[in-house]
């Protein structure tokens, strides 16, 4: 039976030398920012049958847990650093560690970003990673700092996340090719780390968020904290593979309001499209401009011709929603 301790050394401490002056094993760990950076700092939480189904393929969770985690990084620009992991579990499962911890560090160290400490104890499946990133002084892409006239844009596709869950509680139905596909956009999310580092590298971009309740959601975040406006054309937003062959309304509502993208909505001056362009395409990402940042308050939603429309759609809550 493995104790606490032997859990971590097996299946967490790794013997490679990373950017921590003190990694795993202390009470705490040590990590010094580059000279002249600041640390980027953001924590998120996964709980069993709230953010993932019960008997979820446990190397796809390693992977999920993470890439939520540096999409927080990327939205705001910052390279990843290290990471922490708390991890409550039922039971100490040899399989499902091995595969938990190498959906993990794959995606770790596809990004550089090290473990570096944390806790385990028994209880409800429960994740809590706590991840640093790092960026240069003035360089964050801040909720705060959009302006009238910017452009805004969306990375990637929208809405096969949402239709995966749909297609799992059986509120749509899906064959199983395409439920496999759209399955696999809400397991294994692509956090955009090097579109985000671009935008804030170059300052290309003044303000962002990740995606991960719901566009219209997300997108009120900025529009708040920036005390403007927009006017997002629905017909505009780039609908994943799966979602792009089903019904308009089903669409618009998925792509607008879905949630479980991880993708970036940023705003942007118009003057800085083509440069735009050329980081994403540096990047490996897509991106599509979906509409305009306004000085009136509110989010207009229009369709493709410019006509206003009257969809009901709602972000994820996590105590509203069932």
């Amino acid at each position: 039976m493995l104790s606490e301790f032997d859990l971590i050394k097996q299946y967490f401490k790794r013997p490679r030398p990373g950017r921590a002056a003190l990694g795993i094993g202390d009470d705490c760990a040590l990590l010094a920012p580059s000279p002249g950076m600041q640390m980027a700092i953001s924590s998120d939480m996964l709980v069993e049958d709230r953010h993932f189904f019960a008997g979820a393929d446990a190397r796809m969770l390693g992977h999920k847990c993470l890439a939520v985690n540096l999409s927080d990084l990327a939205a705001m620009g910052a390279r990843p650093v290290a990471f922490t992991l708390a991890l409550a579990l039922p039971a100490a499962n040899r399989d499902w560690l091995a595969g938990f911890a190498a959906g993990l560090f794959a995606l770790a160290d596809q990004h550089g970003c090290e473990l570096i400490g944390g806790d385990t104890t028994k209880g409800p499946l429960n994740i809590c990673i706590t991840i640093f990133g790092e960026l240069a002084p003035g360089h964050a892409l801040r909720r705060d700092a959009a302006i009238a006239g910017d452009d805004l844009w969306i990375s990637g596709t929208l809405g096969d996340a949402r239709l995966a869950l749909a297609g799992y509680r059986k509120e749509y139905p899906l064959d199983a090719a395409a439920l496999l596909a759209a399955g696999a956009r809400m397991h294994t999310p692509s956090p955009r780390v090097a579109l985000g580092m671009a935008l804030a590298d170059a300052r290309l971009a003044h303000a962002a968020i990740d995606i991960s309740d719901g566009l219209v959601g997300d997108l009120g975040h900025i529009l708040a904290a920036s005390k403007v406006g927009a006017t997002l054309d629905v017909d505009a937003l780039p609908a994943g593979p799966v979602l792009a062959a089903q019904p308009q309304a089903l669409r618009r509502s998925f792509c607008a309001a879905g949630g479980d993208d991880y993708e970036l909505c940023f705003t942007a001056p118009r003057s800085r499209r083509d440069a735009i362009v050329a980081a994403a395409h540096a990047s490996g990402t897509a991106v599509t401009r979906v509409g305009t940042i306004d000085a009136a308050p509110g989010l207009r939603l229009v369709d493709g011709a410019g006509h206003a429309l009257d969809l009901q759609l709602a972000a994820f809550d996590h105590f509203a929603s069932a």
